[in-house]
């Protein structure tokens, strides 16, 4: 230990003297003798022999003193958890039986006073020490360990060799005692307990006792405690202390020994007789009694660093007491010396004064110094290091500085190129504690490159360790490998990060290895092979355009062949091929397999209306060019206006096509024109009211790309015939227009005959000779009565054309169906007006003749007719008893009668409706006759005032007109 380096990290704070002030002390305590000491709770505590005790304050301030015993005062101890006092002095001796030692407790927070200059705390607790059972010997040793309050286990060690344990609740005399013993010897200097150490590890309580000849342990958790001999060899003086660790120290002559449960631990060795022992913050304190010059040294040792922290000649030492944060010696002439640490700061000042770094470290590292103040040392270290141009063992400082210390710092000292390796090894560190930046790695992954480490490469891109989060930016690591042109490595981190954009990125636009690509992507999850077929399918589809296909049909149909075409809540659930459409920008073709192949096996897919209709842009086009659809966030959501939608289509595609093609590209169109077709039937079954595409966008595209077959279909299945008609007109196809108007005019099966009309009227204004088809047409206007002969005749004169010849017949026929048609009208009036003569005559022959009755029966019961009977003018006789209750009316006569006022109130009560009257008006052929109807059902004549001018102002202002 003498060659030990010695340091001052401990200084001298104050000196005082433990005595009292004057005037409060008394005649005799100056000349007294300080016969024990205890600390704690921000006082000392010392005993004198006179009986008397004095409590100091901070700085060995006094603070009171009284007088617990009568003769003297041998033992005392401070309390840690209460503020209590537990004195062991001699008192009166009562008898000569008892002993006058006695064991007192007092409570130093209440205090009673005893007169006007002393002032004595309260007793609450006076026990014998000795009784019977336990004989009366000389204390040599005593130590108070507080358990759970009020408990108190207190050991008394005596010189004969045993130890009195009294345990309990003093103040309340609930105590327990009972006798440990060391081993005996026949000579009682070797027996005497000249030190006691307790040690609490959880709920084990053991208890240390040292002699002049043996080290024990006692176990007090067992019953009986147990001894067990650690040591042969005691100490004779009272150089007998615990660490904080719960280990026993023992000084000798030779040695400062340390103790455990299992026997005799390390020892540390030097010369001279120790006096006192103590343990303070880690440091082993130590009075040493030089056997020569009789000098006493008071050294500091510092065992972890190996140092002496302090080393300093003193007075005889009598007590050593640990307060405030230091450390106090009381000497023999009740002197004090107050001894404290310096702080952190300055002991590392005086060692960076004398370049001692490794001590600087060792220091703050022994002393759990925080990580910012432990890093400042070594950097401070790797400085000087670097100052000396010891580059490796200076980086091997900084890299310890790692989390704390700013790594530009060193990074700036080590980017010459000769100091590449040692900016390697600390970027290197950087990175396995996570810490370093996209800088950092760029960095480090230049060094490699720069040295053409590829082992070391390997080793920080590949290496096993990194399980789970990679210890560097993946982006920046394959940006610089791509940069280097190192692409396996490149490769290899973006598949273990999973990105695989980077991953595919390399492959297609550094390697060109395309299939590689596409099996790596059919080893993806259905989600991120989508994400990567979005990104770079375009370049897929223009090398690969098979294979790119089958895992594009693979991801969007996923087994759904077998799942069937019922599941329709599965296949919502995959991509859908819209969402692929813009990566066949350049390839329709593929664009065409694609759709056709994912329609043959998914029928029911939610996107079939916007597949249908990039299908129909793609079969109806002219020309194979990729339609520009307008869509919403790559989804296909198609404009609504039919306007918008013929913006998006292709402009090349304007009119027939121009030029002569060749007979592939032909034969091509069509064949693709062909399948449109079929699709616009097949996609818009009869049952359906609605088609599964977007009919607006299907008519612009036949319109555009003058695909007859297929606007015709449309125009038929929409039903608007005008349409149908007017592309044979427009086509002149006089044949086909005749034959279209054959089909969808006839009435009966849900045509509209008025295309008859339209038919007459193009004909009229042809301005050629059509006389063969205007006689066609001419023989269904007639058939359905369809048009006035006066209309006929207007329409066709406006053709130069056409002769008389041609509705000669026409005209005949009709004046011929007129004249009979007037000629029955004029013997129906004459009947009308015969029977209104009759009527008028019964009317007038019942208003002015007699009737006679001559019927001899009943007309209900056909019995003979007697009185009471009924007559009805009707000319029908019944029994009174025939009618019951009902004698006013005929029961023959009567249904007739009431179906003929039911009739006339309904015909009234039409009369009202003028919305009936106006529609009914609109939808005949012959307006006039509808009104003359109701005027011969006698509505509109026998209406009152004001309805009937309410239906005149009704019919003046309603637009159809008569």
């Amino acid at each position: 230990m003498y060659q030990w380096r010695k340091f001052e990290f401990f200084e001298e704070k104050y000196a005082a003297k433990c005595v009292v002030p004057d005037g409060e002390e008394d005649d005799d305590l100056a000349t007294k003798k300080i016969t024990c000491c205890s600390s704690g709770r921000g006082k000392v505590v010392t005993g004198f022999d006179d009986g008397n005790v004095c409590l100091f304050d901070r700085g060995l301030k006094f603070n009171y003193a009284f007088k617990p015993h009568a003769s003297s005062v041998l033992f005392l101890q401070q309390l840690k958890q209460r503020n209590f006092l537990v004195t062991i002095g001699e008192d009166e001796q009562l008898s000569p039986q008892q002993s006058p030692l006695c064991l007192k407790v007092f409570d130093l927070d209440k205090m009673q006073p005893e007169s006007s200059s002393m002032t004595s705390p309260d007793c609450v607790g006076i026990l014998r020490i000795f009784t019977n059972q336990f004989p009366e010997a000389q204390i040599t040793s005593f130590l108070v360990l507080e358990e759970v309050p009020p408990i108190l286990l207190i050991a008394i060690g005596l010189d004969n060799g045993s130890i009195y344990c009294i345990k309990g609740d003093i103040a309340r005399e609930r105590i327990s005692r009972f006798k440990l013993q060391v081993e005996s010897h026949s000579d009682k200097t070797l027996s005497s307990i000249n030190g006691l150490g307790f040690r609490v590890d959880g709920r084990s309580l053991q208890l240390f006792a040292v002699t002049p000849s043996s080290v024990s342990l006692f176990s007090l958790h067992d019953q009986p405690p147990r001894r067990q001999t650690l040591d042969q060899i005691g100490c004779d003086g009272h150089s007998v202390a615990m660490s904080d660790r719960s280990e026993l120290m023992i000084g000798r002559p030779e040695a400062v020994y340390f103790y455990e449960v299992d026997g005799r631990g390390p020892c540390w060795a030097f010369e001279g007789e120790k006096k006192l022992l103590g343990w303070f913050r880690g440091y082993l304190l130590c009075v040493i009694a030089d056997q020569r010059t009789r000098k006493h040294t008071f050294n500091i040792y510092d065992l972890k660093n190996r140092l002496i922290a302090h080393s300093a000649s003193v007075k005889e030492v009598s007590h050593m007491l640990y307060e405030w944060g230091n450390i106090i010696l009381i000497m023999s002439d009740k002197s004090a010396l107050c001894i404290g640490e310096k702080d952190m700061e300055s002991k590392l000042d005086m060692l960076f004064k004398k370049n001692l770094y490794t001590v600087a470290i060792n220091l703050v590292q022994t002393q759990q110094a925080d990580a910012a103040a432990t890093a400042e040392v070594l950097r401070k270290y790797g400085d000087h290091l670097y100052s000396k141009q010891d580059y490796d063992e200076a980086m091997a400082q900084y890299i310890h500085t790692i989390g704390h210390l700013e790594p530009s710092y060193v990074i700036q000292k080590f980017l010459d190129a000769q100091r590449i390796y040692n900016l390697t090894n600390y970027l290197e560190k950087l990175h396995e504690k996570g810490l370093a930046s996209k800088d950092h790695t760029t960095l480090l992954l230049n060094c490699y490159t720069k040295l053409k480490d590829v082992e070391k490469l390997n080793l920080f891109i590949k290496s096993d360790d990194s399980v789970g989060e990679l210890k560097f930016d993946v982006e920046t690591a394959i940006r610089v490998c791509r940069a280097a042109n190192y692409h396996e490595h490149a490769m290899y981190v973006a598949k273990k990060a999973g990105r695989h954009e980077w991953y595919l990125k390399i492959l297609l636009e550094d390697l060109d290895r395309y299939e590689e690509a596409l099996e790596y992507i059919s080893s993806l999850e259905a989600s991120q092979a989508g994400m990567t077929i979005k990104e770079y399918g375009k370049i897929l589809i223009e090398h690969k355009p098979v294979e790119t296909i089958e895992i594009l049909i693979r991801l969007c149909t996923e087994d759904g062949d077998k799942r069937g075409d019922s599941n329709g809540l599965y296949v919502s659930m995959l991509p859908s091929p819209v969402d692929f459409l813009s990566i066949f920008i350049h390839h329709p073709q593929s664009l065409m397999e694609f759709l056709e192949k994912y329609t043959n096996k998914i029928k029911d897919s939610p996107a079939q209306v916007e597949i249908h209709n990039t299908l129909l842009e793609l079969y109806i086009a002219n020309e194979l060019n990729f339609p520009s659809m307008s869509q919403v966030n790559g989804g296909g959501d198609y404009l609504n206006g039919a306007s918008a939608k013929a913006v998006t289509l292709n402009a090349e595609s304007n009119g027939t096509t121009a030029g002569k093609k060749g007979s592939k590209e032909e034969k091509d169109r069509l064949v693709r024109r062909e399948k449109g077709l079929r699709l616009l039937k097949s996609a818009w079954p009869a049952e359906a009211e609605h088609p599964l595409y977007d009919v607006d966008l299907a008519i612009i595209l036949c319109e555009m790309n003058a695909f007859k077959d297929g606007l015709l279909y449309l125009y038929e299945k929409m039903k608007l015939y005008k349409e149908v008609i007017a592309c044979y007109m427009q086509a002149h196809d006089h044949e086909g227009l005749i034959a279209c108007c054959k089909k969808l005019g006839d009435s009966v099966k849900g045509g509209d005959p008025t295309l008859w009309a339209d038919l007459l009227k193009y004909f009229g204004e042809l301005g050629e000779d059509c006389s063969k088809e205007v006689k066609e047409v001419l023989t269904y206007i007639e058939r359905d009565d369809i048009l006035p002969p006066i209309i006929v005749l207007q329409t066709l004169s406006r053709n130069p054309c056409l002769t008389l010849s041609v509705i000669k017949d026409y005209i005949a026929r009709k004046l011929e169906q007129e004249s009979k048609m007037i000629e029955e009208d004029r013997q129906a009036i004459e009947k009308y007006q015969e029977d209104t003569l009759a009527m008028r005559k019964e009317i007038q022959d019942l208003r002015t003749n007699a009737r006679i009755f001559q019927l001899s029966k009943c007309t209900a019961c056909t019995f003979t007719l007697d009185l009471p009977a009924v007559h009805f003018m009707c000319m029908h006789s019944f029994h009174l008893r025939c009618l019951g209750d009902n004698e006013k009316e005929c029961p023959e006569c009567a249904p007739e009668y009431r179906s003929v006022l039911e009739m006339k109130r309904n015909l009234e009560q039409n009369s009202k409706d003028q919305d009936r009257f106006f529609h009914q008006i609109k939808n005949s052929k012959d307006g006039f006759s509808v009104i003359a109807e109701y005027f011969g059902k006698g509505i509109i004549s026998k209406t009152s005032n004001g309805s009937t001018s309410d239906l005149r102002a009704a019919a003046s202002s309603s637009n159809s007109g008569f």
